[in-house]
């Protein structure tokens, strides 16, 4: 949590020591990314209405920024990391939002549920430890898989549990943070909107 808001605290920085892109996408994420307390009060409150509306919102926006940048070409250094930490975000609220209102749904598969969130924060700390910040490098298995993620997490607190889905988003996700880990470990330097393994001799 103290690296989401150092990261939070540093963006603030840059919008008023520097020209910051108010674009669409770089809006969105910031938006997401200043909702976030909003969002966590709601989840700590157990107003489980509430909080579903706000990280549904939050899920959606995840979904345009990123979506908006690449098909108007408004992709910015600044943009991508701020999508990073809106994205990381919103996945922290998802998953505490589990924790507190869905654990019956994942306590049958909650082994592999771990293992999925170990792999996630397993890149997030090989970066910190290498690099001092965390990274976004935006590839294309993590978009996938992001999409897919936030379909389900939409899906388990609109609709409910489908354990098939379940699997889908578990499998996408261990193939994603796979490749984001091995990426980490190889690269010499840290570098944002990479699209897969394939170019990491250009790291």
């Amino acid at each position: 949590m103290s690296t989401i808001y150092a990261n939070i605290i540093h963006f603030i920085e840059r919008i008023f020591r520097q020209k910051f892109i108010w674009n669409i996408p770089n809006s969105l994420s910031l938006y997401s990314l200043l909702t976030f307390p909003i969002v966590l009060a709601f989840l700590l409150f157990g107003n489980e209405r509430i909080f579903v509306i706000l990280l549904v919102i939050n899920l959606v926006t995840d979904v345009l920024d990123g979506l908006i940048a690449r098909v108007f070409h408004q992709e910015t250094e600044i943009g991508a990391r701020l999508d990073t930490l809106a994205d990381f975000g919103t996945y922290i609220l998802a998953i505490l939002g589990v924790f507190i209102f869905k654990w019956e749904d994942f306590r049958p598969f909650q082994v592999y549920f771990y293992f999925f969130l170990g792999l996630f924060l397993l890149p997030i700390f090989i970066t910190l430890i290498k690099f001092g910040r965390t990274s976004s490098l935006h590839l294309y298995s993590n978009k996938i898989a992001g999409y897919i993620q936030g379909f389900f997490f939409f899906t388990l607190f609109v609709f409910g549990f489908y354990p098939w889905f379940f699997w889908i988003m578990l499998i996408s996700g261990y193939i994603a943070f796979s490749e984001d880990t091995v990426i980490h470990l190889i690269s010499r330097e840290i570098k944002s909107n990479a699209k897969g393994l394939f170019c990491c001799c250009k790291f």
